[in-house]
């Protein structure tokens, strides 16, 4: 069932010149291969991981304006990117990614909560490793990529008070911390420095 890339040797026999001892360009050649029959319906099946290097180049992009929503606090005007905009934002370049609370507590005083959050994301190594099988035809090589998985995760921490007349605390404490946390990866990090610029 699984669809993967073959090479046929351009030497006379792969037991009188092995691939892998000579440079592959100049011994081998790329030719589609599938271990599907026609009948079958065409299913992806390499993975949706990404490297990290490009799921991180993607989160650190600027969030377009229109996503960007304003809320008064104390007199003074904040710029945020509301969590279900993060959520889907996460969903559409990494794809893989997870997110947990890791612990929640209140303040001796009972006035506020706290939650911590961590978000994990998960990708590939930049880097494919191939292993080469033999066939029995003489002729045709199997080159298969070997993805490694990797992973990386950053945390962060949110509070709310407990007297807020609207929604739930806890919920408000972990929607800000699972902003702060995908910030941590870039994903609206440009909003914490405008004044800046």
């Amino acid at each position: 069932m699984a669809s993967s890339m073959a090479i046929k040797t351009l030497a006379t026999s792969p037991f009188t010149r092995s691939p892998l001892t000579k440079s592959l360009s100049s011994v081998v050649r790329l030719v589609p291969f599938s271990t599907k029959s026609d009948d079958d319906d065409a299913i992806p099946t390499a993975g949706i991981s990404r490297p990290l290097s490009d799921i991180l180049k993607e989160l650190n992009k600027k969030v377009p304006d229109s996503l960007v929503k304003l809320r008064n606090e104390d007199g003074f005007t904040m710029k945020y990117i509301p969590w279900h905009i993060v959520n889907r934002i996460m969903n559409l370049h990494a794809p893989e990614w997870s997110g947990e609370v890791r612990n929640i507590t209140y303040s001796a005083d009972g006035k506020s909560v706290s939650v911590v959050y961590r978000v994990t994301l998960y990708g590939t190594d930049a880097e494919d490793t191939y292993h080469v099988f033999a066939s029995k035809c003489i002729c045709l090589w199997l080159l298969e990529p070997e993805k490694q998985q990797s992973n990386m995760y950053r945390e962060s921490t949110g509070t709310a008070s407990v007297d807020d007349t609207y929604g739930d605390p806890v919920q408000k404490a972990e929607a800000m911390a699972f902003r702060r946390a995908c910030a941590r990866f870039g994903l609206g990090l440009h909003l914490y420095h405008e004044d800046l610029l």
